[in-house]
């Protein structure tokens, strides 16, 4: 049978006219955009150029902006593109790309060395427990309990620095939720990708060049409590929405979760406490903590290590009460310890049990889960270990 060669051929697909310019804008540092092993790309002026790999930052000394002003130029058309504004009176733009990355940006004088510019990538594909575990980033025990908790509708907050995975992990809890219930997701900048049958996004605006028509997070958080939620999730608290979030898991909202930032379990009950008291609440410091500790069943610790790797290093239940001296009450049910270190400087270490078993047992026994007391048995050398520091 003859060939026909005037036969339609299948198109590649085509860029669109945001991608053509982000492509000229940013041609410099294209190649580690498009580098899935490059999780973030950072400029700090023209002429230096950073790149985080596998959690470790390298420099590209090669690889330059022509000058300040095509920096600039890149930076203002971003803007333009991703409806935000970046001038001399406005000189930080926070925004998100078409392909979910996040984008900050600061300009001169407050830049000294020049345009500043990150870009945390978006990450391709939904992460999993599994993945996770494979990446040794937590335990298969630990995962099951998060699990869990998920299962049981436990509050949590996810408590970490920048960079150390919060989202990543928020990302895998959310998509753990049972699908028959409803989901609302607040972010200031949408990161989230929860697949779920019931879930609903919402996404903070921004306001005109006169400063009106923003809606904040505490703006939707109000929203979404008039909107029949069963679980709510809020993809940063770093602001006075902090209380509204606690007064929501007070209020019924049981299984929410969000994350902050903060380098301990304690610390982060802390942010929470002074990011309740930023707006205009007038209400005593004593019954914020009370409403805390009632509010958050568990913070999950996570970090970025010396080494890159990115560990859940504590699963840590809140009592319900705060003690005589107002302080929160946290008990570690999992731990990270840290046991070493390899000739190429790799941390050594894993996630085991402290031996506390959460106050909530007896709910996972009524539930018939399957995830027992001995789950909750320390290994005998942490025991050990415990105990000579008790002597010493």
């Amino acid at each position: 049978m003859e060939q026909n060669n005037d036969a339609p051929r299948p198109s590649a697909p085509q860029k669109t006219i945001f991608e053509d310019a982000l492509d000229s804008f940013l041609a410099p540092v294209l190649p580690y955009l498009k580098d899935d092993s490059v999780s973030e790309v950072l400029v700090n002026g023209p002429n230096e150029i950073f790149i985080e790999r596998r959690g470790l930052l390298e420099r590209v000394p090669d690889v330059k902006f022509k000058d300040e002003q095509s920096l600039q130029a890149a930076v203002k058309n971003i803007a333009q593109f991703v409806g935000r504004k970046i001038d001399n009176e406005n000189p930080t733009l926070d925004g998100r790309l078409p392909d979910g990355s996040r984008i900050h940006a600061v300009l001169p004088p407050c830049s000294r060395k020049g345009t500043t510019l990150s870009i945390r990538k978006f990450s391709k594909g939904v992460p999993s427990f599994v993945d996770l575990i494979n990446k040794g980033s937590i335990s298969k025990a630990a995962a099951r309990f998060l699990d869990v908790c998920i299962y049981l509708a436990k509050n949590i907050i996810i408590s970490g620095g920048t960079g150390s995975g919060k989202t990543t992990l928020l990302n895998v809890l959310g998509g753990r939720i049972p699908g028959t219930q409803r989901l609302l997701i607040i972010e200031d900048a949408s990161e989230l990708k929860i697949f779920t049958d019931h879930v609903v996004y919402f996404e903070t605006k921004h306001g005109n060049h006169e400063g009106k028509g923003a809606v904040t997070i505490r703006d939707l958080i109000k929203s979404s409590l008039r909107l029949r939620p069963d679980r709510i999730v809020v993809g940063e608290v770093r602001g006075p929405e902090a209380l509204d979030l606690i007064t929501a898991m007070n209020t019924g909202h049981g299984g929410s979760m969000g994350t902050t930032h903060a380098n301990t379990p304690y610390d982060g009950l802390v942010r929470l406490e002074t990011l309740s008291m930023m707006g205009d609440t007038q209400v005593p410091i004593a019954a914020i903590r009370r409403q805390i500790a009632s509010a958050i069943s568990l913070v999950v610790q996570i970090k970025r290590l010396s080494d890159g790797s990115r560990k859940v290093t504590n699963i840590t239940e809140v009592l319900p009460e705060v003690d005589e001296n107002g302080r929160y009450q946290t008990r570690d049910i999992f731990l990270f310890v840290q046991r070493g270190k390899t000739a190429d400087q790799k941390i050594v270490g894993e996630i085991i049990a402290t031996g506390y078993i959460p106050t909530f047992m007896e709910e996972i026994e009524v539930n018939r889960v399957p995830f027992g007391r001995e789950q909750f048995q320390a290994p005998q050398w942490y025991i050990d270990m415990v105990n000579s520091k008790k002597v010493a």
